[in-house]
């Protein structure tokens, strides 16, 4: 694929049909693009995040330290970092994982349910994503199982 650098820009593509290059950040006119003024959804992923935390409803849950894996998918418009290249334009992933290890590890909740809603909170509340999906896995919960836990999603999808 070619990539062009001018506003405008035609090449010939399959069958010598008439190509139009744009800017990163421009507005795509190509078949099957979505319509102007729609806007998309990209994703930023956080995966296998393990945080040791204080879970669970038995008295010997309450005494130890249980670990926790947590993915993240966040939904963000990643178009203006792509379109700059400067790391200023972009989710900042990394805060991301810090604040959410910070709460997990900070926290103590009797349900994975409570805990798993309450960072999807933190992640729309504290940071500029319009949806979020939480993941969170209670390793070793359950004889026999790889992990037990709860999805959840919050927020919108579409921008």
């Amino acid at each position: 694929m070619r990539v062009g650098h001018g506003a405008g820009r035609v090449s010939r593509g399959c069958a010598g049909q008439p190509r139009t290059w744009r800017n990163p950040g421009e507005a795509s006119t190509l078949p099957g693009a979505e319509p102007a003024g729609e806007t998309t959804l990209d994703i930023i992923f956080i995966e296998a995040l393990r945080v040791e935390t204080v879970i669970g409803v038995y008295d010997w849950e309450r005494r130890i330290r249980q670990p926790v894996v947590i993915d993240l998918e966040m939904g963000t418009d990643i178009a203006p970092a792509a379109a700059s290249d400067d790391v200023a334009d972009a989710l900042d992933y990394k805060a991301v994982s810090k604040r959410v290890q910070q709460f997990v590890g900070e926290s103590s909740f009797h349900l994975v349910e409570t805990l798993t809603a309450r960072i999807a909170a933190l992640v729309l509340d504290e940071f500029p994503v319009p949806w979020v999906r939480v993941k969170l896995n209670k390793v070793g919960a359950l004889r026999g199982a790889a992990g037990v836990g709860i999805i959840v999603e919050r927020g919108r999808r579409t921008g």
